[in-house]
């Protein structure tokens, strides 16, 4: 959430900057709600000053009417009188209050200043590639064939269990799918600092809200049929961003890295990437998640990049790493890295890894917060990404490493972890 202090002291030079993202801040409402608030919490505190004078005074007055013989219910009403006028001031302040916080969470978070124009993908800026595609002397093919061929890879009996967009693998691939996600975790605790969490799959509002995904993209979401408001986790950003919900920490960084399913209804992308493992409604996903200090998350935002990078790297998979353009920008993030791995059935990057910091955006609606060092406490800053999603890795493999008798030479570097095989197939 944006701080409201900003929208107050500079609201046009926020509506400009929002502008970057394709949002249009609603000023005239905005500016409209806000003397409402000030003039209603003038009037609230009025109300509730002579609310206490005349409750310090009361039972002297009371005293005094009835030595001289006085009627002291008048005394009396006016007190509920003040009373009920002081809830009706707290009431009216409140409401006008709940409207501005539903615009304030429906803001998105500010882009950093580094972060290009933009309408969509088409606009993002490469920074750098790795690798080069490699060429094949027969006619490629995409994982789904390449799956099917091997009786490894099935979307029918997924879809029999479930339905669309599901998938269900078996043998050597599920061992390397499994594999893949072990590596990855391994890599990122042993080679770049990350300590291992477990956290639950089903997490509760509060949770969503914290990282944004609530309220607004509450459709990209599956709900659970519970009166508890649990949903299943879109990606594990969102339970372990949360440990630090209502926390102060002492120190930072602190680099956190899980594994988990990740569960997607993909709400407005009916028709795309309908083949394959591309988008799926259940995924698995390795992510790295960062609490930064304010003065430090940039270099900490280049420092997981070049983590997710590095799975890549290892896996000799080429990739290329581009900045989001506004337009393309996520509702939390003020800066993000796509890193987007070739696909030699596409002949063209697809994205494998999200790396944004968030600032403190998180932070202030998780009131997440660490002790600067006056002692203070202050807001942290969260960043994420993937490292990487599995399944995509999965399928980059298995195209890029095809063999044209339809086999799938293994990555030289998980060999020791599939039992010293070299090839699927």
């Amino acid at each position: 959430m944006i701080d409201p202090k900003l929208l107050r002291s500079d609201l046009n030079a926020i509506a400009d900057k929002l502008i970057i993202k394709g949002y249009e801040l609603d000023c005239e409402t905005f500016l409209a709600l806000e003397a409402q608030r000030k003039a209603l919490q003038l009037a609230a505190e009025s109300v509730q000053q002579e609310r206490n004078a005349y409750a310090k005074s009361m039972g002297k007055l009371i005293g005094q009417a009835k030595a001289s013989g006085e009627d002291v219910e008048p005394l009396k009403l006016k007190g509920e009188q003040l009373k009920n006028d002081s809830i009706a001031a707290d009431a009216a302040l409140a409401d006008v209050q709940l409207a501005l916080d539903e615009i304030l969470h429906g803001i998105p978070n500010l882009p950093h200043e580094s972060v290009p124009a933009g309408k969509d993908e088409d606009d993002n800026v490469e920074v750098r590639t790795w690798g080069t595609p490699k060429t094949f002397s027969f006619e490629v093919k995409d994982h789904v064939d390449l799956g099917d061929a091997l009786n490894s890879l099935d979307f029918d009996t997924a879809a029999k269990i479930t339905g669309s967009r599901f998938s269900q693998m078996r043998g050597d691939l599920a061992t390397l799918h499994r594999v893949l996600t072990q590596f990855m975790i391994n890599t990122h605790i042993a080679e770049h600092g990350y300590e291992e969490v477990y956290v639950p799959y089903i997490v509760n509002r509060e949770s969503l809200f914290g990282t944004g995904q609530l309220p607004k993209f509450e459709e990209d979401l599956f709900k659970l049929d519970d009166e508890r408001d649990f949903y299943l986790i879109p990606t594990a950003e969102v339970p372990v961003t949360n440990i630090y919900r209502n926390e102060i920490v002492d120190e930072l960084p602190i680099k956190l890295v899980a594994h988990t399913p990740c569960f997607r209804s993909e709400a407005g992308s009916y028709g795309r990437d309908t083949r394959g493992m591309i988008r799926q409604h259940q995924f698995e996903k390795v992510e790295m998640v960062q609490f930064a200090r304010p003065d430090n998350s940039w270099d900490a935002l280049e420092e997981l990049v070049g983590h997710a990078e590095n799975i890549l790297q290892k896996l000799d998979l080429p990739y290329r790493t581009v900045i989001l353009c506004g337009g393309d920008l996520g509702f939390s993030a003020a800066k993000t890295y796509d890193i987007e791995v070739w696909l030699p059935s596409q002949g063209k990057y697809r994205e494998i890894s999200s790396c944004s910091n968030f600032a403190d955006f998180q932070a202030r609606r998780m009131k997440a917060r660490y002790r600067n060092d006056q002692g203070k406490p202050e807001l942290l800053h969260t960043l994420n990404g993937s490292g990487l999603a599995v399944g995509r890795t999965l399928l980059a493999v298995m195209e890029n490493y095809q063999r044209e008798d339809g086999s799938i030479e293994i990555p030289e570097v998980l060999r020791p972890m599939m039992n010293g095989k070299t090839s699927i197939g």
